[in-house]
């Protein structure tokens, strides 16, 4: 390897390392807009690098529950569409995707596994209707500086009833207790029951995990 390889290769790692760093001190949503825009055309190998793995976890254990993989799915802050793509090679054929950024739908579009993709800021009204979608896929964007807590039953009431519901919390996101509150406050007035809850490798290039959760709405 030449002097400018090794160069390039060191530059390519800071970057992919600031860009990590960057995505948990996110603290708006014209800041959120931004960075994944800028993030959007190196995202997926810098993601791969560091073995991300929360979307496979996510897929197969959706597959391994879900009652009929043919009824629609929203992959809601789909970004480039990773989490799509795993949802598809598990099986489900019907998915939709929406982000905040326009640069990571056009990826996501790439990836020939959704329906239809839209830009949406989650953070207002959800864009649908209650039982529009039987799957509610929420994979890496329920977290600090991205979705707060209160996302977690707007999204729940969404899903018809019998419909399912999966989603990641990140180790940064866990710290805060009132993302699993808001979970169990569901489970406590019998809104949702949890079918599957797993503590295991989110990004293990960076040493970081997830706690992945399957509800079904009752």
């Amino acid at each position: 390897m030449t002097k400018d390889e090794h160069k390039a290769k060191d530059h390519n790692a800071a970057k992919t390392q600031t860009f990590l760093d960057g995505a948990y001190k996110i603290s708006t949503t014209d800041d959120a807009r931004a960075f994944y825009d800028a993030w959007a055309n190196s995202y997926d190998d810098e993601i791969s690098t560091n073995g991300y793995l929360t979307p496979v976890r996510c897929a197969h254990a959706m597959a391994r529950l879900a009652d009929d993989l043919t009824r629609p799915m929203i992959d809601i802050g789909c970004g480039t569409g990773i989490s799509g793509l795993a949802m598809a090679d598990a099986g489900f054929t019907s998915i939709d995707g929406s982000d905040l950024s326009a640069a990571m739908l056009d990826k996501a579009k790439t990836k020939g596994v959704y329906r239809n993709l839209w830009q949406a800021d989650l953070k207002q009204p959800f864009p649908f209707a209650v039982g529009t979608y039987h799957f509610i896929a929420a994979i890496g964007v329920i977290a600090t500086g991205h979705m707060p807590p209160e996302t977690i039953p707007r999204l729940a009431h969404l899903l018809d009833h019998g419909g399912f519901m999966v989603f990641s919390l990140n180790d940064h996101t866990l710290e805060n207790p009132e993302f699993e509150a808001n979970l169990h406050a569901l489970v406590n007035n019998k809104t949702i029951t949890i079918l599957f809850e797993e503590y295991g490798d989110h990004l293990p290039g960076i040493g970081l995990k997830s706690k992945i959760f399957i509800l079904k709405r009752n």
